[in-house]
């Protein structure tokens, strides 16, 4: 046995290329059969000697005009030098000799792709289908999916996989390929009932039990595509893809611990990603396990340094723990980051509010309010704040802003009561906290949330207890 076969290929190849320029020079002796002429061409082809491939190409073809093999490869120089009519032309001839060689459907095809022929690519491999069986079928099924690929047509590229697994259910590449275009065209119903029929005929296909789950995921049936997960990793125990979709359906369903389990074996698993240590800093920061949140949302920020998003997480659960000034740093180097996230300023407006710093917080709060004129919270917190830091006129200017913009939202009428009554006007106040009532009396803690000794006060409280008993008449 040759203990060598490279040395052996590079001698033969050597030993043909000597022979064609034996051939070429007219010497004597230097007959070269076809199989011999398409490994020269090959070998050319190979280190990008296109010339000279060429040159070998038409050499062969002189030697054996009926070739189709050697006819093909010359259309395939054509091809690769943009020569695509020429090509075209070349495997006409090709199919004459030999249509059963499914190299001049696939080199067809490029060509009309690159003339930007599709529906001639799609006709040409449509036909084809009918010439071929097994192995070679499944090439063009491949080849055809890759035209609508190109060309946008994604639902038949879900069919070409359909029909590639109807015929051969455990082919790897189609397996993996359609859990992707399963999640992408929505059809999970129909990827279900393709995985269930060759689940039972392959039980212990890992690939078609993780497709199952996948779709059922896509479905939001998490329950059932965790049971096809662990039934995926109880035939392969180091598939982290499976770790990784279970640790996001327990997420989905808010078991936090087990999710925490399932990534934790992704990191064993594969190698450290961002988003796996971030998913774990989500679920630690749901079980309120801050200093373990903040752990695993730093280690995904080493690996994905220019994400001010994880800076902004970290943050948050220091403000969730009350540490005003250690959130502060954070939001710090998460706004030299991106200065224009309107919600990072109004965390940073929480935290100096909380913090007693009422300026600093309507800077803040007014950052929010002109990056998003249009999003409620910004202008809430901003009025919030102005009355918590007894900015009443402010307020009041803001109030009606903030009514002019929301078409005025009954939250706002709430607000421009409690703010008139704590700038001493209290008869528009109470007449402003009766429209409120009037509208959605239900946001009436809202009202009570900006001072709760308000309840105090008695004209409040006896119109709050009158618009009780007119409801309860």
């Amino acid at each position: 046995m040759n203990e060598n076969p490279y040395q052996e290929d590079r001698e033969q190849i050597k030993e043909l290329l000597q022979q064609y320029e034996n051939l070429r020079s007219g010497l004597a002796h230097s007959f070269i059969d076809e199989d011999s002429f398409e490994k020269i061409i090959d070998y050319y082809q190979e280190n990008d000697d296109l010339g000279r491939a060429m040159d070998a190409a038409e050499t062969a073809t002189d030697q054996y005009p009926y070739s189709a093999q050697l006819i093909v490869k010359k259309a395939d120089i054509l091809l690769a030098n943009r020569r695509y009519q020429d090509c075209l032309d070349l495997l006409d001839q090709a199919e004459l000799y030999d249509h059963n060689d499914i190299n001049i459907y696939i080199l067809k095809t490029d060509a009309f792709l690159a003339l930007d022929q599709q529906e001639k690519a799609v006709e040409l491999l449509s036909q084809a289908l009918e010439l071929f069986t097994g192995e070679e079928r499944i090439e063009l099924l491949f080849e055809l999916a890759d035209v609508y690929d190109d060309y946008e047509d994604f639902e038949k590229v879900f069919d070409c996989l359909r029909m590639i697994l109807e015929d051969e259910p455990t082919n790897e590449e189609a397996l993996y390929k359609i859990c992707f275009w399963t999640d992408f065209t929505g059809r999970n119903e129909e990827s279900i009932r393709l995985h269930l029929r060759i689940i039972d005929d392959f039980p212990y296909n890992e690939l078609a039990w993780f497709n199952l789950g996948a779709a059922y995921q896509g479905l939001k049936l998490y329950e059932k595509a965790i049971d096809a997960y662990q039934y995926a990793i109880t035939i392969e125990e180091k598939f982290d893809y499976a770790y990784r979709n279970i640790g996001d359906a327990y997420i989905r369903l808010r078991k936090y611990k087990e999710a925490i389990e399932a990534l934790e074996k992704v990191n064993e698993l594969a190698k450290p990603e961002d988003v796996i240590f971030e998913a774990l800093g989500y679920c630690y920061e749901k079980l309120h396990n801050y200093a373990q949140a903040r752990f695993h949302y730093r280690k995904a920020s080493h690996l994905r340094p220019d994400d001010s998003k994880l800076y902004y997480k970290i943050a948050h659960t220091y403000f969730k723990e009350e540490q005003y000034e250690s959130c502060m740093k954070q939001l710090d180097t998460a706004l030299r980051m991106h200065k224009q996230s309107a919600e990072y300023h109004l965390l940073a407006g929480e935290c100096r509010m909380l913090q007693g710093a009422y300026k600093d917080a309507v800077q803040y709060f007014s950052t929010v309010v002109r990056l998003r004129p249009r999003n409620l919270s910004g202008w809430e917190a901003l009025i919030r704040c102005l009355y918590k830091g007894a900015f009443f006129e402010e307020a009041l200017d803001q109030t009606d802003l903030a009514l002019n913009l929301s078409q005025n939202k009954p939250l706002f009428l709430f607000y421009k009561a409690a703010v008139l009554m704590a700038a001493g006007r209290s008869k528009e106040g109470i007449l402003q906290l009766e429209t409120a009532m009037g509208k959605a009396p239900r946001l009436l803690k809202k009202f009570v949330e900006l001072n709760p000794a308000i309840l105090q006060n008695q004209q409040v409280v006896d119109l709050i207890a009158k618009y009780k008993r007119n409801r309860s008449i």
